[in-house]
């Protein structure tokens, strides 16, 4: 069956003007017009990023519903995967262990797109991050991992084995960002969503 509705979960400090959200955004609109689409700018408490998420997609058919994350967004993506069993989960340099991460984190914080947009990552988030991190994901055969070995941020052995059993595109170098998300990867996504 066709996906007829698709979330998009940004990353830690990133936002729905990142690249890639943009870049999906737009080939949406474009090409898949019937497609619901939803970027929501999350809140930096993991917990309300997670009941945002939930409130959102609840009257979403799962059969059709997909959804696609970014880095901590792969996190929640991979966790919303596994509570509504969505026919299909993207996840793009996903975060698996995020409250050790992020905990060096703690303190106040300026997005990537808008350096001037601050907030406080509070010691308790960490918690609230052990409490939404998965392990390996029931069906992994509807999901795609795109992990670069060449991640600055993130252990690309450590994404790998999480998630045993995805369709897997390991690119060979690359960043944590994907900034070859347009020329190497889009389509692919694309593809593998089978967007209304």
């Amino acid at each position: 069956m066709k996906t007829t509705h698709l979330l998009y979960l940004h990353g830690f400090r990133s936002s729905p003007q990142s690249a890639k959200a943009r870049l999906m955004a737009e080939r949406v609109r474009r090409d898949h017009p019937a497609t619901v689409w939803c970027c929501p700018q999350l809140p930096p408490s993991p917990a309300a990023a997670m009941e945002l998420i939930r409130a959102l997609t609840a009257d979403w058919p799962r059969e059709t519903m997909a959804v696609l994350g970014s880095s901590l967004g792969g996190c929640y993506a991979a966790r919303l995967a596994v509570e509504t069993g969505c026919a299909r989960a993207v996840l793009l340099n996903p975060a698996v262990q995020p409250a050790r991460d992020l905990a060096q984190y703690i303190g106040e914080q300026g997005s990537w797109q808008d350096p001037t947009e601050r907030f406080y990552f509070r010691p308790d988030y960490v918690e609230q991050l052990r409490a939404i991190e998965t392990g390996t994901l029931p069906h992994p055969a509807q999901c795609l991992a795109i992990i670069a070995k060449g991640d600055e941020v993130l252990d690309w052995r450590e994404m790998v084995a999480r998630h045993p059993g995805v369709q897997l595109r390991l690119v060979e170098g690359g960043d944590h960002g994907l900034s070859d998300f347009e020329g190497a990867h889009l389509d692919a996504v694309i593809d593998f969503l089978q967007l209304a």
